[in-house]
């Protein structure tokens, strides 16, 4: 993974140093709190309904188990002996006092860690797919370019407010695990006609209040010429992006507002001005980056293992985990292993300073001390040897971290909801319970199959709902809270905006609306077929009158 040269942690220490100082004029006064809150943002610090929020960066959800050890003694030392992990790969503390920020901040940097440019409007944390670099369906490991893409954006001068916050998502693979096309800007490794390989460039795709799936603006980038284009990409929407309306100032409505040729036409203009410049990215220094994500020295011999199958065989419960927490590694004889942050009485994302160093500790003894934060809310731990892997899911289990429904019903993306957040209309946290309560049949989930629940407690979309399978919208009527249904999203390669299933339902009712759903479902599906392809086959007639039949 990569390591902090001298310019990295030069910045970051002054980053804190500076953020001390302003902390401290604002506990005295010295600063309002109009002038503070821009400060605040700028190094991931929310307001929210019960205490600050800070929110910590993880590059590419890449953690070193020291790195997350770090991360577990903060939760102790200054939060609630939790933390929460978010579909940007980052880390939350939803407890931490005004007053403590700064040594939270202080101690992160200890271990190449920051809160920088994780709020505000700036360039967001750069996410990418979860198995980057193991897996099998992959043209190139993403990850170097990801790095490369923070390392241009920190601080960038030019791109510290703009109209609004800025998203960007990078992905190797044919299948797109990293949701790149709802993204401000999405990129998809490619090979061209030539066999060269370089980025397919998606800009405009957002979720919130107005959602867009973002379209192509340049099928094909070379990698010589990444930074100059994103730079273009960027000073087109600083300068034309809308800042006198927050609901309108995403680029994705200014792509949407001038169409994808004329703004592709506009980035192509200024990118004449500098893609001969200085950002020209020559192959040394794409090398340079590499290195720092060399495969680790795997054991040439472990396929030779049979015990894994063996313990399949023999062991019923450690055959149903495997068979859904166990993802395809590119080496023979290892496998990733997705580790389930979903247990039913646990909310989606939540994780205890307990379980951060117990997978610490696993990683360091299974998995060359490196653990992946997943766009889903989860983790992994990405080169475990698979006769290692029976010893491993005992360890798991010790912790509550065995749970077998990675890709199932309960395995919900779900953002913290009315619980924690200001901003949001409802609460996300307490459906899930619902939903888990009702859903607490491992033999029925499993025959259901694969189906991505997203719920978000506001129309900001934190949560995804846009793009689940059944997606879940809290909202307000009159203090009451209701909750607003889609169906047939995908944030993957065949991404879609689901679509309305009707007018919303009880909060009380949610669970069993989503048994109806199912119902429809089990009824309409053909052999071996996922509710997605039974959705798009059938269409939302007969689940919303399954739905709305007694209304």
């Amino acid at each position: 993974m990569y390591k902090y040269d001298n310019y990295d942690q030069t910045i970051v220490n002054e980053r804190v140093n500076q953020f001390r100082d302003q902390t401290e004029r604002f506990l005295a006064g010295k600063l309002s709190e109009e002038e503070f809150r821009p400060l605040r943002l700028m190094n991931g610090l929310y307001i929210q309904t019960h205490a600050p929020m800070l929110r910590v960066a993880i590059p590419y959800g890449l953690l070193s188990s020291e790195q997350l050890r770090k991360l577990a003694h903060i939760s102790r030392k200054y939060d609630k002996n939790y933390a929460h992990f978010s579909t940007r790969q980052n880390l939350q503390y939803n407890w931490p006092i005004l007053e403590s920020v700064p040594d939270i901040l202080a101690e992160l940097a200890t271990v190449e860690m920051h809160a920088i440019q994780t709020s505000g409007n700036d360039i967001r944390n750069t996410t990418s797919d979860q198995f980057a670099g193991i897996a099998v369906d992959e043209l190139e490991d993403p990850r170097p370019y990801c790095e490369i893409i923070r390392q241009w954006s920190t601080l960038h001068p030019e791109f510290s407010y703009l109209p609004r916050k800025f998203k960007i998502a990078v992905s190797g693979a044919s299948h797109d695990r990293a949701a790149v096309r709802v993204h401000d800007i999405g990129l998809y490794l490619v090979k061209n006609d030539e066999g060269v390989v370089g980025f397919n460039v998606f800009v405009g795709g957002g979720l919130g209040r107005t959602p867009f799936i973002g379209p192509s603006i340049k099928s094909f980038l070379a990698k010589e010429d990444l930074l100059s284009y994103l730079e273009a990409v960027l000073r087109v929407y600083n300068r034309f992006g809308r800042r006198d309306n927050m609901y309108k100032a995403r680029i994705k409505i200014l792509v949407n507002a001038l169409g994808t040729e004329e703004f592709a036409k506009q980035v192509e203009e200024e990118w004449l001005h500098i893609k001969d410049g200085v950002m020209k990215l020559d192959q040394k220094e794409i090398d340079r980056v590499k290195a720092y994500f060399a495969p680790p020295d795997y054991d040439t011999n472990a396929a030779d293992d049979t015990s894994f199958d063996a313990a399949k065989e023999s062991n019923k419960a450690f055959s149903n985990w495997a068979g859904r927490n166990l993802f395809p590694h590119k080496v023979a004889g290892y496998s990733a292993v997705v580790i389930s942050l979903k247990a039913p009485d646990i909310p989606p994302g939540d994780v205890t300073d307990e379980q951060m160093d117990h997978i610490a500790d696993l990683a360091d003894e299974y998995s060359y001390g490196e653990i992946v934060v997943t766009h889903d809310q989860n983790v992994v731990l990405c080169n475990v040897k698979q006769a290692d892997l029976f010893s491993l899911w005992e360890k798991l289990a010790e912790k509550k971290l065995a749970t077998p429904n990675i890709g199932l019903l309960t395995d919900m993306i779900c953002c913290p909801g009315l619980d924690f957040c200001s901003l949001a209309n409802a609460g996300s946290i307490p459906i899930a319970k619902q939903i888990n309560d009702k859903f607490s049949d491992m033999d029925y989930l499993h025959d259901i199959g694969d189906i991505k629940i997203k719920m978000s407690g506001c129309m900001n979309a934190c949560g995804h709902h846009h793009v689940g399978h059944i997606g879940i919208l809290g909202v307000d009527k009159k203090g009451v809270e209701f909750y607003q249904l889609t169906l047939g999203g995908s944030a993957e390669t065949d991404a879609t905006l689901g679509d309305r299933l009707g007018k919303a339902v009880a909060k009380e009712e949610v669970a069993d609306v989503i048994g109806k759903i199912l119902d429809v479902y089990v009824e309409q599906r053909q052999e071996d077929e996922a509710f997605l392809e039974t959705y798009r086959r059938v269409g939302i007639t007969l689940f919303k009158e399954r739905v709305y039949a007694s209304n």
